[in-house]
């Protein structure tokens, strides 16, 4: 009899916590099939919310475990380009396991305050500097507001409403209209510049392969070229867009230089200096080349966050030796047609740092090679993400994508 009993048990926090992941989850895979309603987004993200105040900690910790895996299972799908694809399945284990931990400190004690109250401190800690879970992100496409302050005030309405007695639950109500938003109708004119956006679905296997290299060069080139036809000011290319280290590539440089004189040319590649390698993107205008280095890298993925000596051994072990990239100290704008732009490289695009001294500027080119991912649900996350990080800091970002739809993104 005790052994039904706690296998009955097992299965109630097992479906209570699978239950919590799919609310806290769902806008994101409703979003990746363009199912988009206010309504129902809000009213998902609340009852996750709450169901994650309530619920126990034995049913959090699968609730974390779950939604670890269905908001960053993807990330494994990149490891297979490292030659490294047995890795592809235990990375998501990874994260499950991690955020399972997370969500298990949350309910450590049974007190709903405890539990809002380290829930909102956890939307500021980015473990090993990863800061694509952001709980607010909930609400992105819904009626409710993702400010810090809005953030605090939901999580406030559902302590009322789950802690204060029935007549003083209309306090919650109150709490919860202090974060309506009806941003989606605000609109952001573009700068008056022509721009040019092509689509590019270059698979990540095909991208670096060294014969295929001339055939993407020239394809690039074209894209320029049918740019100047249409009389663009501007093109923007995605992030590597050129695999190669432009600044080695004496001829290729040369070539975009003379069409510079036609229009600005953004895109990516790598760039070598006194030994180091940076991802970086080239503003190339009027015979003249600028480099924006890399500020903020992707965890794992172009660095080790680690002390120096567990890094050296990871990239032995499982990257052939290979160093990380290296990064800049501070964002780069770029003055185009007369407008201020800031530059952002994929990942960094989504983090505060990028947007640290803005001086005015409203408008940010973000460029991006999501093939590593594709197909799954990253470049949805991302894109919310960028929504997020526009409304946050007042910044319109045209972003230029390998792999999924360009998009240009208003607060």
């Amino acid at each position: 009899m005790f052994l039904v009993k706690r296998d009955n048990f097992n299965k109630t926090y097992i479906i209570k916590g699978l239950i919590t992941s799919l609310f806290f989850s769902a806008f994101i895979y409703l979003a990746h099939f363009n199912i988009e309603y206010k309504i129902l987004d809000t009213i998902l993200g609340l009852v996750s919310l709450y169901l994650v105040l309530k619920i126990d900690k034995k049913a959090l910790f699968v609730a974390g475990y779950f939604i670890g895996i269905f908001w960053f299972f993807w990330v494994g799908n990149s490891f297979e380009y490292y030659n490294l694809g047995y890795l592809s399945f235990f990375i998501p284990l990874f994260f499950g396991l991690g955020y399972g931990i997370i969500f298990f400190i949350i309910g450590v004690f049974d007190f709903t305050f405890y539990r809002a109250f380290i829930l909102f401190v956890l939307s500021f800690i980015h473990p090993f500097g990863f800061n694509w879970f952001i709980p607010e992100l909930l609400f992105i496409n819904s009626f409710l507001d993702t400010s810090k302050i809005s953030f605090a005030l939901i999580l406030l309405s559902l302590f009322i409403l789950i802690e204060f007695p029935k007549k003083t639950k209309i306090l919650a109500v109150i709490s919860l209209l202090f974060t309506y938003t009806n941003s989606g109708q605000y609109i952001e004119n573009p700068p008056n510049i022509k721009i040019s956006m092509p689509q590019l679905n270059i698979s990540q296997d095909q991208k670096w392969l060294k014969s295929n290299i001339p055939d993407l060069v020239e394809n690039n080139l074209k894209l320029i070229d049918n740019a100047i036809k249409e009389k663009k000011n501007l093109i923007i290319l995605p992030e590597t867009v050129f695999p190669v280290v432009l600044n080695k590539r004496h001829e290729l440089l040369a070539k975009l230089l003379k069409k510079s004189h036609f229009i600005d040319i953004i895109a990516g590649a790598l760039y070598l200096e006194e030994g180091n390698y940076y991802n970086a993107t080239y503003h190339i205008s009027k015979g003249e080349a600028l480099v924006a280095k890399k500020v903020v890298l992707v965890p794992f993925g172009e660095e080790i966050p680690f002390p120096k000596f567990l890094t050296d051994f990871i990239n032995k072990i499982f990257f052939d030796g290979a160093e990380d990239y290296k990064k800049a100290a501070s964002p780069t704008d770029f003055v185009i047609n007369g407008v201020k732009f800031r530059n952002a490289i994929c990942y960094e695009a989504t983090s505060d740092k990028i947007f640290q001294n803005l001086d005015g500027v409203k408008y940010m080119i973000a460029i991006s090679n999501n093939a590593w991912f594709t197909p799954s649900t990253e470049p949805t996350l991302q894109k919310m993400l960028l929504k997020y990080y526009a409304k946050k800091y007042n910044i319109t970002i045209f972003h230029s994508v390998n792999g999924s739809k360009n998009t240009i993104i208003r607060p």
